[in-house]
C-alpha cells in the first residue's frame, strides 16, 4: 500500500495541527496504521497506532492526552490530531501501515509514507 502524509506546518506552542495519511488501496481497512516521528539527530520514535477497525489505539507516553489517532476507512485515511503542541514535538512525522495487527515497533511496519514536517516554536 502507498501512503501520502499531509498536514504538517509551523505553529506556536499550545496550538493544534491535524495530520492525515491517505492510502492508495481500497483495502486499507485490512491494515493497522501508525505514526512515528524523527527529530534531528534522534532516533525515529513511536507516536501512536490504530488497528484495522479503529477499535484499538495506542499512544506513546509523551503524547498521551494531547494527540489522538483515528481513521476513516471509507476515505482510506488515518489522522493524527495534535493538540497543545510543544517545541519538543518538532519532528518529521511519518505514517506507516501493516496488515491487521496493531504494533508499535517501526520494524513491524512494511509500508511508509514520505513524512511531513511539524515545527513548534515557543
Amino acid at each position: 500500500v502507498q501512503l501520502q502524509a499531509s498536514g504538517g506546518g509551523s505553529v506556536q506552542a499550545g496550538e493544534s495541527l491535524r495530520l492525515a495519511c491517505a492510502a492508495s488501496e481500497h483495502t486499507f481497512g485490512d491494515y493497522a496504521a501508525g505514526w512515528f516521528r524523527q527529530a534531528p539527530e534522534k532516533e525515529r520514535e513511536f507516536v501512536a497506532a490504530i488497528d484495522w477497525s479503529g477499535a484499538a489505539t495506542l499512544h506513546a507516553g509523551p503524547v498521551k492526552g494531547r494527540f489522538t489517532i483515528s481513521r476513516d476507512n471509507a476515505q482510506n485515511t488515518v489522522y493524527l490530531q495534535m493538540n497543545s503542541l510543544k517545541p519538543e514535538d518538532t519532528a518529521v512525522y511519518y505514517c506507516a501501515a501493516r496488515l491487521y495487527k496493531i504494533a508499535t515497533m517501526s520494524s513491524d511496519f512494511a509500508s511508509w509514507g514520505q513524512g511531513t514536517q511539524v515545527t513548534v516554536s515557543s
